[in-house]
């Protein structure tokens, strides 16, 4: 992509986009001079494939948004878990058959390897500029979301003396109150879930209280679960009464439905994952790719996820959940998990079996 415009030539560029329906995306970002030779370039491509573990629900508005903004540019989404994805754009990758474009994975540590293994496309987004530090990587990653780690309860069967206050004060109250707890706490399955795996290791590096919570958990007959949507229902239905570490993007719908339901931000810490997209090395449809991923990281496609239960990882979007706003619920204390190498110790072997071994002696498995 060429260098931006001098601040001299922008207002000629901006209308240049009008004409074109390229508008810069929010009035504090000057787009290169070719962006209409790029969007021009995206049409003719026609499409762009998306790999991505999104709920379809909360992904439709992003895609209808995009598709009404740029009429000829379908998209072509792809509904795979975050290690089929990876898998799927290794071997893809390796076969010289590569079909995706975009990558839009929770799965922050797989997402950083395809970075480092040469398997993302490096594209400096004009959107990059307004995203805080923790949110891009490389000039190939970008998050697009804060979805904070939430404790979920049921009001009804919660007695009010023992909702706990952080992660803490569960893991007292599960030793405390066994006939309470016993068999009625829930949290992540971490060897079937990207986003678990990553929730706890993330918790057990800046928790001392980690393994404590864990032990606690497994003490109480705590149940374990692939994915957030499960975790509602159990504790909607009363066969468990509380869940940690569940995405509070999903949550705080969930709770806007059902009066039933409330929701605990820690008053210590809360830690945050997000969804970081990246553009395939070699992807076939590249001018497209790189038109998805401006827009997602734009005000009005921040805004449109926000919409959709995926608050937006900016704070200068109004009228949804931003990051500004989320840490005022988190007591200020919000900890998004950071895109960077750091994540790449998740994925060492010896590393996770070792955390793996640990945590099933915890667990009573």
């Amino acid at each position: 992509m060429p260098g931006f415009l001098k601040t001299t030539c922008a207002a000629v560029a901006l209308a240049a986009f009008a004409a074109t329906g390229a508008l810069a995306q929010s009035a504090s970002t000057t787009y290169p001079a070719a962006y209409a030779d790029m969007v021009a370039a995206a049409k003719k491509e026609g499409k762009v494939v998306v790999y991505s573990p999104t709920d379809s629900g909360q992904a439709n508005a992003l895609i209808s948004a995009f598709q009404k903004k740029y009429p000829g540019v379908t998209i072509d989404y792809n509904d795979l878990s975050n290690t089929a994805i990876y898998n799927r754009v290794v071997s893809e990758f390796a076969a010289r058959q590569v079909g995706g474009d975009v990558v839009w994975s929770v799965g922050l540590d797989l997402q950083v390897r395809l970075v480092e293994d040469g398997l993302a496309e490096s594209y400096a987004s004009p959107e990059a500029q307004n995203l805080p530090g923790f949110a891009k990587y490389k000039d190939a990653a970008y998050l697009t979301s804060i979805e904070p780690g939430v404790i979920l309860y049921n009001k009804k069967l919660v007695p009010a003396a023992m909702v706990p206050k952080n992660l803490a004060d569960l893991t007292r109250l599960m030793k405390e109150n066994k006939e309470v707890f016993r068999g009625k706490v829930a949290s992540w399955d971490p060897e079937k879930s990207g986003q678990g795996y990553v929730a706890m290791q993330d918790d057990m590096r800046h928790n001392p209280g980690f393994w404590s919570l864990m032990s606690a958990f497994g003490e109480a007959g705590g149940k374990i679960y692939s994915n957030s949507g499960q975790m509602r229902e159990k504790v909607v239905s009363g066969e468990e009464i509380i869940a940690f570490y569940v995405n509070g993007a999903y949550a705080t719908e969930w709770v806007k439905a059902n009066p039933t339901l409330g929701i605990i931000y820690s008053d210590e810490r809360t830690s945050a994952v997000s969804r970081a997209a990246l553009i395939a090395k070699n992807a076939p449809h590249p001018n497209a790719a790189r038109l998805l991923i401006d827009f997602m990281l734009s005000q009005e496609g921040q805004k449109v996820m926000g919409e959709s239960g995926l608050p937006s990882v900016r704070s200068d979007v109004e009228g949804v959940p931003n990051f500004k706003s989320l840490n005022e619920l988190a007591n200020g204390k919000l900890q998004p998990i950071a895109l960077d190498a750091a994540l790449l110790e998740n994925l060492d072997k010896t590393k996770r079996a070792d955390f793996f071994t640990r945590w099933k002696q915890a667990m009573r498995r």
